[in-house]
């Protein structure tokens, strides 16, 4: 046993001289060597039975080896009869399995650490006397010396250190980190495996052949790194890119015609250099290089793990590349939007809004201009024009798309309800409030408030509504807790709130709070080439909701459309092609165009005072025959309530005629 002790045997190799000169010292039937390893708790357990060279291994907790008591009592354990243990069942029942009645345990410990424990068994009763267990002590003080030579950082420990590495690979690789920021814990794994003082990390650009430097984790100067080290990592990386494996180099090996490479490695003490290949799909993708002061220990199993690092590196940069494109395709994405979004309107966005006429066009660009802004907007047309639908499509188009869209008729809401419609209501406010309200302004928080027929604003509520688009802040109607708000207005209205402030009729301050970007819709006799677009396309959406199928629009009905002035604008446009699908029973659209030429003939034969006579009756229907007053037909007409007054005398205009 002395000679095992001396040399320095790799484990693989102790074992099987082992167990031969165990063999010749004392006759056993079953011996076994057993490792501690106190990180994991465990011991590994090395079997041999009869004749047997090589052993058969095990793992066991340590609580269920009778090492672990030989260890904790420093003390051979000696049982005469194993049939009598009650404790190690686990083990207890291996031995008895195997024929084994007797058994002895030697602790294998040195100066410096626990190594496990030595046992024989063996068939005969009580075959190990007091006086045979001290001369197996000895062998096992010698056999400890073998073990601590042959295991010293090289087996089971380093067997940890690779899993652990592997580990922390792994957990630096998985942290959802970048690669730059994650390499100082990778160059951390890879020191244990192979101890450095450069760690970089270096990709390959496959249209220059250029290898470039993209993380690195070292203890020299930042200078040098920068400069000689790239010229030694390059032709390290450039090797084992062509080699296809990690391979530990010496500078002399890799640039022998450099004498100033080679000087500075010398000066800085660099003496071996370790290149990873990352191998990918599409080939090599780069190198993790490792530059190390001393000789790295550095085994085939540890070349081993560093190449299933490296692995793992390769699918990051892989990841990281894909990514990168990626990125790269959707800004190329965003940007060819922009040129063609001159072409092409979004079907989200403006799928209602039909028409191809240049006057539409800009009013289409002015909606993609200040739809991502903040601005408030102010749109500003006749009745019937689509003011709602450009309000809709301003807001899928901002950055509050995902959130609501809330309206307010301001014309078609009693003006003592207004207010609470608007700003919302305590319970008790007033009578009737039962319960407490939420106004449409909170609907609106982080979205947009659409407020049609906005100048129609009784002028006590208006003072409120600019608080709100000044300060975004308001109280309930009752309340007395400040509430804020983060909304986009849109405005919407038929009137003239220029000529409106002139006669006092609408705040000036809130009048230039909501012309901050104005946006007038054209009326449809300005944009008469879309009518046949707007036709067709009211024509087929009522023909699906009626369960028709209309092919055909006669041409003499189109020229008719599309030369008829239309003064209720696309909303008329839609109800006459409304009832002309209900009237329609074939797949021939059959228009009512009587009623065109009636009104037509009407129109021509109709003198200027005709006209202004008709006008003013109108207006004083749809006001129920109220003169005075903000929303009286005066103000409508944008008249003195005397000048009204006068001209309806003037006219013959008689109260039968308009009151109903």
């Amino acid at each position: 046993m002395a000679d095992l002790a001396a040399c320095h045997y790799g484990l693989p190799e102790l074992l099987p001289e082992l167990v031969q000169r165990l063999r010749q010292a004392t006759p056993f039937d079953i011996a076994s060597l057993s490792l501690y390893d106190q990180t994991q708790n465990t011991a590994r357990v090395h079997l041999w039975e009869g004749s047997e060279v090589h052993p058969r291994v095990a793992e066991l907790p340590a609580s269920e080896a009778i090492c672990t008591l030989a260890l904790e009592e420093q003390r051979p354990i000696v049982w005469p009869d194993v049939g009598a243990e009650t404790r190690f069942q686990s083990s207890v029942k291996l031995l008895r399995d195997r024929g084994v009645r007797s058994y002895c345990a030697l602790p294998l410990t040195s100066s410096r650490r626990k190594l496990g424990a030595m046992g024989l068994g063996s068939a005969q009763s009580d075959a190990y006397p007091e006086g045979n267990v001290r001369q197996l002590s000895s062998l096992a003080k010698l056999i400890t010396l073998a073990l601590e030579n042959a295991i010293a950082p090289t087996s089971w420990e380093r067997e940890s250190d690779r899993l652990q590495a592997l580990l922390q690979a792994g957990e630096a690789l998985a942290s959802g980190l970048s690669l730059g920021s994650a390499f100082p814990a990778i160059s951390a794994a890879l020191a244990r495996i192979c101890p450095h003082d450069h760690a970089s990390l270096t990709l390959f650009n496959g249209l220059t052949g250029e290898l470039r430097r993209c993380a690195w984790d070292s203890s020299l100067d930042e200078a040098e790194i920068m400069n000689q080290v790239a010229s030694l990592e390059r032709a390290a990386a450039l090797r084992a890119l062509e080699d296809k494996q990690s391979t530990i180099y010496v500078p002399q090996e890799l640039v022998p015609d450099k004498p100033e490479l080679l000087n500075y490695a010398e000066k800085m003490g660099i003496r071996f250099l370790c290149s990873i290949p990352l191998i990918g799909s599409k080939g090599g993708l780069g190198t993790v290089n490792l530059l190390s002061k001393e000789e790295p220990k550095v085994s085939a199993e540890d070349l081993n793990v560093l190449k299933h690092i490296g692995a793992g590196i390769t699918v990051a940069v892989e990841v990281s590349e894909a990514k990168r494109e990626m990125a790269e395709l959707t800004a190329k994405l965003k940007q060819e939007k922009l040129y063609l979004q001159d072409e092409i309107r979004s079907a989200l966005s403006f799928e209602e809004i039909v028409g191809e006429s240049p006057i539409l066009k800009r009013v289409l660009t002015l909606v993609q201009i200040v739809a991502p802004s903040p601005s408030t907007v102010l749109i500003l047309g006749e009745t019937g024009t689509g003011k709602e639908l450009i309000a809709r499509a301003i807001h899928r188009t901002s950055l509050r798309k995902d959130a609501s869209f809330i309206k307010l008729n301001c014309a078609a809401i009693p003006t003592g309800l207004l207010e609470s419609e608007l700003f919302g209501h305590e319970k008790g406010a007033f009578t009737g409030a039962i319960s407490q309200k939420i106004g449409r302004l909170e609907l609106a928080h982080q979205g947009t408030l659409f407020l049609d027929e906005v100048g129609d604003i009784p002028l006590e509520l208006q003072p409120k509504l600019l608080r709100v688009l000044q300060d975004q802040e308001f109280e309930r109607l009752g309340g007395t807790r400040t509430i804020k708000v983060d909304i986009r207005l849109i405005a919407a209205t038929n009137r003239d709130l220029a000529e409106a402030v002139q006669h006092k009729e609408f705040r000036s301050d809130l009048y230039y709070r909501l012309h901050v970007f104005p946006v007038r819709l054209p009326p449809l006799r300005e944009r008469t080439r879309d009518i046949p677009l707007l036709v067709r396309y009211f024509v087929q959406k009522f023909a699906r909701r009626m369960n028709k199928r209309i092919d055909n629009i006669p041409s003499e009905a189109m020229n008719a459309l599309a030369s008829w002035y239309w003064p209720g604008n696309v909303r008329e446009l839609e109800n006459f092609i409304e009832r002309s699908v209900i009237l329609t029973e074939g797949p021939t659209l059959l228009a009512p165009l009587a009623e065109l030429r009636a009104t037509s003939a009407m129109r021509e034969e109709s003198t200027l005072e005709n006209l202004e006579r008709e006008h003013i009756l109108r207006v004083l229907r749809e006001t129920g025959g109220v003169i005075s007053g903000v929303h009286g037909a005066a103000a409508r007409l944008g008249l003195k309530r005397t000048t009204l007054q006068s001209r309806m005398q003037k006219m013959g205009i008689s109260r039968k005629e308009y009151e109903n």
